[in-house]
């Protein structure tokens, strides 16, 4: 598991920010800044899980060969949002969901947001509250200017409120129209709930726990100024028509719930060590789960003996799992055994039917650490078919660049260093180094002809 650009460290509001964020292609708008400057998560199995939740979702809303892209996000607070054509989900947000369909409820009102197109109105709202604001400021200054030229008081203070009181309606109605959006993805959820036969009562449940924790208090702002409606009035206005859905009462696979329970402990192995691992699985500390936990702690902890020893008797216990043999494999990657790493790699990827484009990569990566040259065009090969898969792999990049280095080609190694910041949103720094891959490589060879694409793109002016 790693942040975009480095090692996870330790570190709802779709249901409350949902249509709140500007759209962002991948490096190349102001926008994906926005997903430069958050800590995203990259992890072959949490992917594929929340891609398992949310795919079938997707076609239920009709979203299912949009291109839609889901984002992990190293945040513990319960949340989640959409922006653009990408979801992003909090792992706090898997983490405080005692079960998968409680997160498929998160994603169904997600999706409502996308398959409503709510994103692109609120930016029209945006704009109607601006235009609006900005008049009343201009028939504001109007009326204080004319107050001081006369040397009416009253008059420039009445200007003055009509100032504020354009601002303020602005406001208002920008969060009563954010509301009804709220309430409208509501009712698309259950609508695809119903659809893929998937209880909504993961969705109330989520509500419920939003009330109980408190998260949309309004101690500190008026409840009329909120942008969405309160937990406790989404669950009046849901549980009479959720509780007649003739799946209410279905419960999740235990093959999906032991796969949800892994990303969990997988998640607070991460964000808080072995103490995180047990408070989470305190009902079942002996479940495969917490010793999985239990193990990617101990390596984080310092101890990769130990650790290799928990990983390689959960291996014993159940070999075709994939991720097992992830850890292992970085585990024996943290212990420099990089050959023996890029095995382990090789059989997780071997074993993953979701073909994930990271545990390609991955077998490359423990190549290039080896430092042995003749590893080196292997190394890169594998690599580049795992940024096939996934061009969004942004450390993938940089152990291309180092393999490329190691058999003396620095066009390349100069270029792939580009591409790498180039998919992390870092266009300033991307150009400087296509500018110094354009320099060594042939020009008009698809190397070079891919730094001139970098070196000639303008982010768009919105």
């Amino acid at each position: 598991m790693t942040f975009q650009g480095g090692r996870f460290k330790t570190a709802l509001v779709s249901l409350v920010t949902a249509a709140a964020v500007a759209a962002m292609p991948v490096a190349a708008t102001a926008a994906d800044n926005e997903k430069a400057r958050l800590p995203v998560v990259r992890d072959a199995e949490i992917e594929s899980l929340v891609l398992d939740y949310a795919r079938p979702v997707l076609k239920a809303a009709g979203l299912s060969r949009s291109g839609i892209e889901i984002v992990l996000v190293n945040d513990p607070a319960f949340n989640a949002f959409v922006a653009g054509r990408r979801i992003f989900i909090n792992t706090g947000t898997i983490l405080g969901s005692a079960t998968p369909n409680q997160v498929i409820g998160v994603l169904a009102h997600e999706i409502g947001h996308l398959a409503g197109g709510h994103q692109s109105r609120l930016r029209e709202q945006i704009e109607r509250a601006k235009t609006i604001s900005v008049v009343a400021s201009l028939l504001g200054a109007g009326v204080m200017a004319a107050g001081a030229a006369t040397g009416t008081r009253g008059l420039a203070q009445a200007g003055g409120g009509i100032m504020a009181g354009g601002g303020t309606i602005a406001m208002r109605n920008l969060f009563s129209y954010q509301r009804s959006e709220e309430a409208t993805a509501d009712r698309s959820a259950l609508v695809y709930l119903e659809k893929i036969h998937q209880s909504p009562r993961g969705l109330l449940e989520t509500f419920d726990t939003l009330a109980r924790n408190d998260l949309f208090s309004t101690s500190r702002s008026s409840g009329y100024l909120s942008s969405h409606p309160a937990p406790r009035e989404r669950i009046a206005n849901l549980e009479t028509t959720a509780k007649q859905s003739p799946y209410y009462d279905e419960a999740d696979s235990l093959e999906l719930l032991k796969r949800h329970d892994m990303a969990r402990a997988k998640i607070a192995a991460y964000a808080g060590g072995a103490s995180a691992v047990r408070s989470t699985f305190l009902k079942d500390p002996r479940s495969e789960a917490a010793a999985y936990g239990d193990a990617i702690a101990t390596e984080l902890n310092g101890a990769p003996a130990d650790a290799l020893a928990k990983i390689d008797a959960l291996i014993k216990r159940d070999p075709k799992v994939p991720w097992f043999h992830e850890v292992r494999g970085e585990i024996l990657m943290q212990s420099r055994r990089s050959e023996e790493a890029a095995a382990a790699f090789a059989r997780a990827a071997a074993l993953d039917t979701s073909k994930s484009g990271l545990l390609q990569a991955s077998i490359g990566q423990a190549l290039v650490t080896s430092g042995k040259a003749e590893e080196m065009p292997k190394a890169i090969q594998q690599i580049r078919r795992g940024l096939i898969a996934d061009p969004d792999n942004s450390t993938a990049y940089r152990f291309l660049a180092m393999a490329y280095n190691q058999v003396g080609d620095v066009g390349n190694a100069e270029l792939a260093t580009a591409e790498g910041y180039w998919h992390a949103g870092a266009l300033k720094q991307s150009q400087v180094f296509a500018a110094r891959a354009q320099q060594k490589l042939k020009p008009g060879t698809p190397g070079w002809r891919q730094a001139q694409d970098i070196l000639t793109f303008r982010r768009p002016k919105d």
